[in-house]
């Protein structure tokens, strides 16, 4: 074969691939048909969601009032720098304007209502196994909540990390959780547990180690690591880590922020926390018994102090 047809042949799979790659990361969205249908929200359940699911960590704009929406605080990364969009009822700003149908792609699939990718920092990875109803009661809590002017700052993110078309590709190796499914051999309270840490309350993905592109490491799963922040290590939530805690300690803990040893909790702990703590006690005891159920797991070795 002569060097021409190397470099033709070279060319035409160079734009295979291109091509390919283009179609494989089309931004997915939620079939609008599926939400023809008018949703009678549940505005108690949207704010458990709204607290579970720890909108006020990244959004809020004064940490003292829950309800100021505005987004902008940095979340640092080992990727760059991420500035959370404003997710008050503002129609221009924020979410006001948006469809339920558009919400909930959001959250489930990680697609703006412009049709782009959103990054990961954004947890949907964990939002997508909740369920269409919670999330639209989510959507309607939010749309009570007071509208916010002004947008956040971009995204301050090194090449290639700004290209959002990459983010597709990301998707592809690890976007693939499916909404949660009950286990029939375990108890409601159980499935109940299951649904908030593994939903709405994105546990994993803190206490979950990530391979060098940012995937959680599933076998590790709750095993602890690195703090995603780049702010220290964050600890291991399974039997291996807290197999001394009771049901009852872990409950305490989401309402409180005390261990059994009477330490306070700080750092990011500390406001999910404040999160945790305005759900009721029943769904507390149920992430309890969850968490408690965990089986032991060793996760990465911290590193030690000089």
């Amino acid at each position: 074969m002569t060097l021409s047809k190397i470099i033709a042949l070279a060319v035409v799979l160079a734009a295979v691939a291109v091509t390919a790659f283009w179609f494989l990361t089309v931004p997915k969205v939620e079939p609008v048909a599926e939400f023809a249908t008018p949703h009678t929200a549940d505005l108690v359940n949207g704010k458990t969601m709204f607290d579970i699911g720890g909108c006020v960590s990244c959004h809020a704009r004064g940490k003292d009032d829950r309800t100021h929406l505005g987004g902008g605080e940095p979340l640092k990364s080992p990727f760059g720098t991420f500035y959370p969009p404003n997710i008050s009822s503002d129609p221009k700003d924020g979410i006001g304007a948006w469809t339920g149908a558009q919400f909930v792609t959001a959250m489930r699939d990680g697609t703006s209502p412009a049709g782009e990718h959103l990054y990961p920092a954004f947890p949907y990875t964990s939002y997508r196994r909740m369920t269409t109803g919670d999330l639209l009661d989510l959507f309607a809590y939010l749309k009570t909540l007071p509208p916010v002017q002004g947008r956040a700052r971009n995204h301050d993110l090194p090449f290639p990390f700004d290209i959002r078309r990459l983010v597709g590709g990301w998707k592809l190796l690890f976007l693939d959780a499916e909404p949660f499914t009950p286990d029939s051999t375990k108890s409601a309270e159980w499935n109940r547990g299951a649904y908030l840490v593994n939903g709405p309350g994105h546990c994993a993905e803190c206490h979950t180690a990530r391979n060098a592109l940012g995937g959680l490491l599933n076998g590790q799963r709750f095993a602890g690591g690195p703090d995603p922040e780049g702010k220290g290590w964050v600890p291991n939530i399974t039997q291996k880590g807290i197999g001394s805690w009771t049901e009852r300690d872990i409950a305490d803990f989401l309402q409180s922020g005390m261990t059994p040893e009477f330490d306070s909790v700080g750092g990011g702990m500390a406001a999910v926390i404040r999160n945790t703590a305005q759900l009721n006690a029943a769904d507390r005891q149920a992430m309890a018994v969850y968490i408690k159920s965990l089986p032991p797991i060793v996760g990465p070795v911290r590193p030690s102090k000089n």
